[in-house]
């Protein structure tokens, strides 16, 4: 029996990890629910799982949560300090850290340093930190398991291999709804338009990173520092039929795949259970059906990928700035503030406004952040 914290439990990745908890109540127990604003979701949740302990992003949603009377005889915690405790608690034994942006980075760090196995969804965390908190997982002796697909994918091709041998990192892209749309049409994209889609059911911060192709360049660098690989050993293939989860090269010229049906439940049961494998009975793709196609990403009309991998090879706080001001871009595109193609502008930018500089620590990251994302939100209220 596993104790849990699922961190962002009300968040499509927290409703799947819910969904496998329940399947499996002989193996996994939901001891710590942390969610955001959803009061009404995580009631649902206590009273399926009976949590003892959970969290709110607010004071005013933990009073809601109290006086709708969901959480008789369990602790109510909220913000920052809450998350906090919520990865730290004493009898958890996995954190599934799948908090949404930047927000989830201290819970994150807070639980490796705790000494939890992490089940990590929240990539931004090591977009943003992750020359920070890959080596306090070594140093704590912490397991850090993907959920994320692809990550997922590398890390099942890896297993038994020798780090030496690797070639190249290969992650599969759909392409997002507007894979093959003309850029001239691209100012008539609405919010709508950008979360429909064609693969994946995905939240809606991601689902817009995934039609910028952002979402794979945050995927690139988060790569970098969980398999501990340079940037120049990771390109992107774009697969529309999400198939193909990612594959790894080496260097006799073998390339491994992983592959299944895009269904989030298969990462996040494997990062549950490693090295075993749960028996979910998901369907198997039809291959004699299928017609898989893989092309190369168009840099030129989805700009994004590209300030990610520059973001990359640059270092320093470049990472922590692009994803601060892709946040900032993507919740003002999703507002009506900012048309599509101003999202990748608005980074860009935001970019040749910082001096870049080596990390010092924590609260240094935390600050650039900070710093990046007044830019950014300057530079909208300038237009």
């Amino acid at each position: 029996m596993k104790n849990l914290c699922i961190l962002g439990c009300t968040g499509s990745i927290g409703r799947n990890v819910v969904e496998i908890v329940r399947r499996f109540p002989d193996r996994y127990r939901a001891l710590v629910l942390a969610a955001g604003d959803n009061v009404d979701l995580l009631s649902e949740q206590m009273a399926l799982l009976k949590p003892r302990v959970v969290v709110l992003r607010t004071e005013a949603g933990a009073l809601a949560l109290q006086r709708s009377g969901a959480a008789h005889g369990v602790e109510v915690l909220y913000g920052d300090a809450g998350y906090i405790a919520a990865a730290t608690h004493t009898e958890v034994d996995t954190v599934v850290a799948a908090i949404v942006g930047a927000a989830g980075l201290l819970p994150t760090m807070a639980a490796v340093d705790a000494g939890k196995t992490l089940a990590l969804a929240n990539k931004e965390s090591l977009v943003v930190a992750g020359g920070l908190l890959m080596p306090l997982a070594r140093e704590r002796g912490v397991d850090i398991l993907p959920v994320d697909s692809e990550h997922s994918a590398v890390f099942q091709c890896l297993a038994g291999q020798r780090g030496g041998d690797v070639a190249k990192l290969l992650l599969t892209a759909s392409g997002g709804p507007f894979r093959t749309r003309h850029k001239s049409s691209f100012d008539d994209i609405r919010p709508e338009d950008a979360l429909a889609h064609p693969t994946w059911n995905m939240g809606r911060k991601i689902s817009i990173d995934s039609a910028t192709l952002m979402n794979k360049g945050l995927e690139v660098i988060e790569a970098m520092h969980l398999f501990s690989v340079p940037v120049e050993k990771i390109d992107v293939v774009v697969h529309p039929q999400s198939i193909v989860h990612s594959m790894v090269a080496f260097c006799d010229g073998t390339v491994m795949a992983q592959m299944g049906i895009p269904d989030m439940k298969g990462a996040i049961a494997l990062a549950l259970s490693w090295p075993e494998r749960l028996p979910l009975n998901l369907p198997l793709p039809d291959f004699s059906a299928l017609d898989m196609r893989m092309e190369a990403p168009d840099l030129e009309r989805f700009p994004c990928l590209g300030l990610a991998f520059d973001a990359a090879r640059e270092g320093g706080v470049f990472p922590a700035v692009l994803n601060a001001a892709n946040e900032v871009a993507v919740e003002a595109f999703l507002q009506g503030r900012i048309p599509f193609p101003r999202i990748s502008g608005l980074i860009a930018e935001t970019l040749m406004a910082t001096e870049n500089h080596r990390v010092k620590d924590l609260e240094d990251l935390l600050q650039a952040d900070a710093n990046a994302r007044q830019t950014a939100l300057s530079l909208i209220r300038s237009v």
